[in-house]
């Protein structure tokens, strides 16, 4: 397996847009997430990161993009994170906001994940960002489609210095793989210091 990264910005970022689409359907189609989505509304949702501070760190197998991490100013989250940040004390303007990293599974456990946030943590202190924060969903424990073998993230999450902050949530909605209509879900916010 021959994996590289590649930071990408500008003309690099918006040309990969399509890949970043994709791979969020297939990989956020599973556990947690269980997300039923469509290439219309990813490419609505990507347009986030047309902004100049945003960007995609792509894992590619030869020329194809097998994982993708964005990132971006959280400022250009505002409108939807705003209200989960009004009782903090770090302003939005120096906080840089990791948004997805999605991997095919055949390509996970080969150190992707470590590359990924290290990519997007050295372009946010680039930027003068002083803090890092993403976001994952909170399902309950007891949810039936919760796999036997599900291992969450948040022991690597600690050991790369990010915290869970109290009472920071965002809410979202959207359709769960079988459902007919979309329903909320909290995302439960992680925070490290550069």
């Amino acid at each position: 397996m021959s994996i590289t990264t590649r930071v990408l910005t500008g003309e690099a970022l918006e040309a990969a847009l399509d890949d970043v689409a994709r791979l969020r359907i297939a990989v956020f189609r599973a556990w947690p997430y269980l997300y039923d989505g469509d290439l219309d509304y990813e490419r609505n949702y990507l347009r986030a990161y047309q902004s100049p501070g945003a960007v995609v760190v792509a894992a590619l197998d030869g020329t194809r993009i097998i994982g993708a991490s964005t990132g971006a100013p959280m400022t250009d989250h505002a409108d939807d994170f705003a209200a989960a940040f009004k009782d903090r004390t770090e302003p939005l303007e120096d906080i840089f906001y990791c948004a997805e990293s999605v991997l095919l599974p055949e390509y996970r456990g080969h150190g992707l994940g470590h590359a990924f946030f290290d990519a997007r943590e050295d372009h946010a202190q680039r930027l003068g960002a002083r803090y890092c924060a993403f976001c994952s969903v909170m399902r309950p424990v007891d949810h039936p489609a919760r796999p036997v073998d599900y291992r969450p993230l948040d022991g690597f999450w600690r050991k790369r210095g990010y915290a869970p902050l109290p009472g920071v949530t965002a809410h979202f909605s959207w359709k769960d793989v079988g459902d007919s209509v979309q329903t909320e879900k909290s995302l439960q916010f992680w925070m490290r210091q550069l």
